[in-house]
């Protein structure tokens, strides 16, 4: 069996959300480089330029190869919004480039892309909504990974401030343009979470239906801290921002607020779960690690531009719990593709 024959199913069966490892890793490694751990956030970095090339790439290969497949994804309102993590992780990485080391070009290259798939997957994704509810096919779909619209669109808000760097021609369009994304990501919020609620009071949940995705329950609100606390802390870049400063700092706090308090209700679910279903490593669990990456990041900021030093206690603790999420997860990867690896070569060897 030769290396293509080994890859072709994985190619075909590459997930939606596969960037998800993007978002987690980049959100981590810029949490860690907040927090003086130098080596670690330069280490995330390298590991997420290949992971986002060799994804890139697979998606490529999928859609070259295997169309119909995302054709069907994109029509299936369980799996649509996962295609948003490409967005959602290119602002990731931009930000990392920004944050971590001065790549501009590289920054504004991810950003573009990142915007010109958000301008086509989330509308692709609403018509998908609106065709599943006349198909009475909605409430079956309902989950936690529906808020990665929202994660996408926050995401182009921080990009977006972060380019708009002092002495910049596109300063204050990109600081209106940031602003606009996080009212609009922030109104997005209401009405999924409403489904989803809706949802959970509807059918009783099952441990088995309490999947990873849930926790952006929490990191949609976590993301939307970060990407309000740094319009604050920019407010200088354009009359508006200054102008909505009262409001921002308010919208920002109550995300926060609401953030914290489902972090409770998510660890009790979760333990209810772990209680019922044994724990097994899934491609889906990077979409923990983001939440609680972009928790702690989202407090930090919010400290700093609140300047409430009582709150980098949270960050303080957060670092470390998110290094250790991403590496509990990134293990159970690692011995998974050696476990498939093994398997191909068993395989390979008795074809020969």
């Amino acid at each position: 069996m030769s290396l293509r024959h080994c890859l072709l199913p994985c190619v075909r069966g590459l997930a939606p959300g596969c960037f998800a490892l993007v978002m987690a890793s980049g959100i981590v490694a810029i949490d860690a480089h907040q927090h003086g751990l130098t080596r670690v956030a330069l280490l995330l970095l390298g590991f997420n330029l290949v992971a986002y090339a060799g994804l890139l790439l697979a998606t490529l290969a999928r859609l070259a190869l295997f169309g119909a497949g995302i054709a069907r994804d994109l029509r299936d309102p369980a799996r649509a919004a996962g295609f948003l993590t490409f967005s959602a992780g290119s602002c990731v990485l931009a930000s990392q480039c920004l944050l971590l080391v001065h790549w501009p070009l590289l920054a504004w290259s991810l950003a573009l892309a990142a915007l010109l798939t958000w301008l086509v997957l989330l509308p692709r994704f609403i018509v998908t909504l609106v065709q599943a509810a006349r198909q009475a096919r909605l409430v079956r779909a309902i989950g936690g990974g529906w808020l990665i619209a929202v994660v996408a669109t926050q995401g182009l808000a921080i990009a977006a401030i972060l380019l708009a760097t002092p002495g910049s021609p596109w300063r204050e369009g990109l600081a209106v343009l940031a602003l606009a994304w996080f009212v609009f990501g922030s109104l997005l919020y209401l009405p999924l979470i409403g489904l989803i609620v809706w949802r959970l009071l509807r059918r009783p949940l099952r441990p088995r239906d309490l999947t990873p995705p849930y926790w952006i329950t929490m990191g949609a609100l976590a993301i939307s801290t970060l990407a309000g606390s740094l319009l604050v802390q920019h407010a200088d870049a354009a009359a508006v921002l200054a102008r909505w400063r009262p409001l921002l700092v308010v919208a920002t706090a109550t995300a926060w607020s609401v953030a914290t308090a489902w972090i409770p209700l998510l660890l009790a679910l979760w333990s209810w779960r772990a209680r019922a279903l044994p724990l097994r490593h899934s491609r889906e669990d990077w979409t923990i690690v983001f939440p609680l990456g972009m928790y702690t990041v989202g407090s930090f900021e919010l400290a700093r531009a609140l300047d409430l030093a009582w709150l980098q206690a949270v960050p303080r603790v957060g670092v470390w719990v998110s290094l250790a999420a991403w590496a509990l997860v990134a293990s159970g990867g690692a011995r998974r593709g050696w476990r498939l690896l093994r398997v191909a070569a068993w395989r390979r060897a008795r074809s020969a």
